[in-house]
């Protein structure tokens, strides 16, 4: 599903230009929305932290909530574009091995994005309250329902509720980023290593597999 952005808080200079430099405004706020919280952010460290001018900033977003909900409608559209484009005739197995892998893949490499999300969710979702209203529960609707014929058609057990399993994935994938703290100590490492992170994919996807009765 795509996060509509309000054209109001951000100006569209087209091109390569356009791509790279909001590329690089992205990722320095990312950094310190993830530091720093929304409320303690600013425009002016997110311009030091990309390395130009503020004035560049405000050329491709208004003010720092259009950057903040920019911010978070990359992480959201990561997270969902596997699941964007199921149907009900495809092969559950697939679909959820792959949704799996990815998830677990972005929580590797993209670990202060979904920070920032689940911050913006235990606070209460000030910025997002409308979205998660209106489109996400269209789209989170639509998923589940995907599911259902799934179950009806007998591809995953009648007794898994949708809802349910997709509140399953979303919480044990991000788990490997929001509380990699955690995780790090729990197993006496300074960093997870590819294999922890091949590891955690493995069981989250034969244990998910067959708790929907995928043979």
């Amino acid at each position: 599903m795509l996060f509509k952005i309000d054209p109001e808080t951000k100006s569209r200079p087209a091109g390569r230009i356009r791509q790279k430099n909001e590329s690089i405004i992205l990722r320095a706020a990312e950094v310190e929305f993830a530091s720093s919280g929304f409320k303690g952010a600013s425009m002016n460290d997110i311009a030091q932290r990309a390395g130009l001018p503020k004035a560049n900033i405000h050329y491709y977003f208004k003010n720092k909530l259009g950057l903040y909900i920019a911010v978070i409608a990359d992480i959201i559209d990561m997270w969902d574009s596997t699941f964007n484009t199921i149907t009900e005739q495809d092969d559950p197995e697939q679909i959820l091995t792959a949704y799996i892998a990815r998830k677990i893949q972005f929580s590797a490499e993209n670990p202060l994005a979904s920070r920032i999300f689940a911050t913006e969710l235990v606070s209460g979702a000030p910025n997002l309250k409308d979205y998660l209203r209106d489109d996400y529960s269209v789209w989170f609707g639509d998923r589940a329902g995907i599911f259902r014929a799934w179950a009806e058609q007998g591809k995953i057990d009648k007794e898994v509720t949708p809802e349910h399993l997709i509140f399953l994935l979303w919480s044990a994938t991000q788990h490997y980023a929001d509380f990699a703290v955690q995780i790090k100590a729990a197993l006496g490492r300074s960093e997870l290593t590819e294999q922890d992170y091949e590891d955690a994919t493995n069981t989250l996807t034969h244990i998910i597999l067959k708790g929907c009765g995928i043979k």
